[in-house]
């Protein structure tokens, strides 16, 4: 099942990098100390983050265990417009706003941070 959501999410163009770095940086931990307590280089997170490279799924773990949130918070912030077919766009652009608010809401996060 896990195996099957990769994949399907691997076809999208989710920014899963930009969901780390926001996190990260509301948690105030920098680019340095994530990269060495998910045992990768800072150059690798710093690629992660500008979206020149993927995690990998044992990354994403790591990162998520870090960060102390469920994986799904990654993806659901990681979620681009450009994800969302056409004819849901509207929809998308009028609720997407909302839904990321609630998900910083529960982390205890300000959206405007």
């Amino acid at each position: 099942m896990v195996i099957l959501l990769l994949s399907t999410l691997n076809t999208l163009n989710m920014n899963i990098g930009t969901s780390i770095k926001s996190i990260r940086k509301y948690k105030n931990i920098n680019q340095g100390d994530l990269a060495d307590r998910i045992l990768i280089s800072q150059t690798a997170l710093s690629q992660i983050e500008n979206g020149t490279s993927n995690p990998s799924p044992k990354t994403i773990k790591k990162i998520c265990e870090v960060l102390d949130i469920p994986e799904p918070v990654l993806y659901i912030l990681g979620i681009d417009s450009s994800d969302v077919p056409e004819n849901r766009k509207e929809m998308y652009n009028i609720l997407f706003p909302s839904v990321q608010k609630i998900v910083f809401e529960i982390l205890g996060a300000d959206v405007n941070k």
